[in-house]
């Protein structure tokens, strides 16, 4: 679905800039851009009482236990109804914690009619040492209803081959349970848990929950930046029909305008702005200062401001000569307008993809230094 409607955009776009209707364009293209960054992904976090469940909302969510926003845990059930926790980076982006199943409050039968499970893009069914009865009811419910759903391990140990033959018994043709520690989530199935996500769902939800995602492993950080280089084009676009408008000094002010707001998404993916950088401080025991002492890019050690931004384009001769190009291109008659849109796009497209790489590389020295690994990159 996703595909088909990208597709229909695209031929809208193309439509519009053939009529010459630029504002037209730019307008489909922010609205595209504002779809993907805005995509709801609701994902239900259920198991017995007891199991971990906040712990692990938490954990996703790259928030320690003791923080006043994490979900409240204990060693009893702290959840009595569905309780939205919304990414801190990415607001569109809820972990559900669901109340302990087989409760009195919330019988196995009744459970999903309780819990609403009609709004949840899938679930993760979390459980200490073993899936129980009420796990497996509610799998089998949730299956009836089409759903997708994922079996979590808190606890780590050495019979997940004897569980998984088990839940076959039960009816599950080849379930999927994965070792999850939610104060390590580097180590063990975690990965897994995310791949497996990643081939399972829609495209566009797919890329939120990826950004959404910790910074769990190298990997996880390359993906980021696949995602984000993907969008880069479409900036670039924007950039273009901008670049179309015949009034001097306005093209290169918006791209500035928007450059700005670009890379502070790559800050905030990559976990590199302060708040970000601050509960990893937190929940990874490294001192702030040295999580920011690794950093080498000007764009995540200063305040990111336009100025910031010129002064790093005005030091790339190759940025610089595009963007005054560009400019000059503008009073060219009958081919200058046009001249001058394939130009912004040019270094729209060349300055974006320079600061995802300096960011990417940033983001992988602060992760090799919160897990105490060599820092060289």
């Amino acid at each position: 679905m996703d595909i088909q409607v990208d597709c229909e955009l695209m031929e809208e776009i193309k439509e519009a800039l053939q009529n010459n209707e630029l504002l037209l364009a730019a307008e489909k293209i922010q609205k595209y851009l504002d779809k993907c960054n805005n995509t709801p992904l609701n994902i239900a976090i259920t198991g017995e009482s007891g199991s971990g469940k906040s712990t692990f909302v938490n954990a996703l969510r790259g928030i320690d236990n003791r923080d006043e926003r994490a979900a409240p845990t204990g060693p009893v059930e702290t959840t009595k109804e569905a309780t939205p926790y919304p990414h801190p980076n990415y607001p569109n982006v809820k972990l559900w914690d669901l109340p302990g199943i087989g409760t009195t409050s919330f019988p196995a039968d009744k459970y999903l009619e309780h819990v609403g499970f009609e709004k949840f893009d899938f679930f993760i069914i979390i459980s200490v040492d073993r899936f129980r009865e009420n796990d497996v009811k509610l799998a089998q419910e949730i299956q009836k209803m089409g759903k997708i759903f994922y079996f979590v391990r808190s606890k780590i140990d050495n019979d997940v081959c004897s569980e998984k033959r088990s839940l076959q018994k039960q009816g599950f043709e080849a379930p999927q349970v994965f070792l999850v520690s939610s104060v390590d989530l580097h180590l063990y199935d975690f990965r897994l848990l995310e791949e497996t996500l990643e081939r399972e769902l829609p495209a566009r939800k797919r890329d939120v929950l990826l950004l959404a995602m910790p910074n769990v492993s190298l990997e996880i950080i390359n993906k980021k930046k696949d995602t984000l280089q993907a969008k880069i084009k479409y900036y670039a676009m924007l950039s273009a029909v901008v670049g179309g408008v015949p009034v001097p000094g306005i093209s290169s002010a918006v791209d500035i305008g928007m450059i700005v707001g670009v890379v502070t998404q790559y800050k905030v993916a990559f976990g590199l702005d302060i708040p970000s950088l601050e509960r990893l401080a937190q929940t990874t025991g490294v001192p702030l200062d040295e999580l920011r002492a690794v950093m080498i890019s000007p764009l995540a050690t200063k305040k990111l401001t336009p100025d910031l931004v010129m002064k790093l384009l005005s030091e790339c001769i190759t940025t610089a000569s595009l963007m005054a190009a560009e400019e000059v291109s503008r009073f060219i008659p009958i081919f200058g307008i046009p001249a001058a849109m394939c130009v912004s796009f040019a270094s729209t497209y060349k300055i974006l993809n320079t600061f995802l790489d300096m960011l990417a590389i940033d983001a992988q020295r602060v992760f090799t230094k919160a897990l105490g690994l060599d820092t060289a990159v």
